[in-house]
């Protein structure tokens, strides 16, 4: 059975920092994009982050550079997001999802993980 885990979400001051954890099982790990995507209430789904299965790191928001890393650890079938210098806007729901390739379309992917909430407050 395919699952994808989201682990770390939590209230932080603004400032401040998170590490999400994406656990996956039933699938082949390796052969499947990453991606980090969020979403706040009312809000449209948005792409954050991507490692492709060759290791390329693709950024679909421009707000999160300097600030946010995706990395994989294949041996342990997890993929993480580091989140430092958190801002109130960063406040959402935060989605794993696995896919083929790298997309900023939500719709790409076959796999999506339950959510952890983060909430950052100022």
């Amino acid at each position: 059975e395919v699952q994808l885990v989201e682990s770390g979400g939590g209230l932080v001051q603004a400032g401040g920092s998170l590490r999400l954890s994406c656990a996956a099982s039933g699938f082949t790990f390796e052969n499947y994009a990453m991606s980090w995507f969020r979403q706040a209430p009312g809000k449209e789904r948005e792409g954050v982050l991507c490692i492709s299965r060759s290791g390329t790191i693709l950024y679909y928001a421009d707000s999160v550079k300097g600030r946010f890393a995706i990395s994989r650890d294949v041996a342990k079938n997890t993929v993480y997001l580091q989140m430092n210098s958190l801002k109130p806007e960063d406040t959402a729901v935060y989605y794993c999802a696995a896919g083929r390739f790298c997309s900023y379309r939500g719709g790409s992917y076959d796999y999506w993980g339950q959510g952890t909430q983060v909430t950052v407050s100022s």
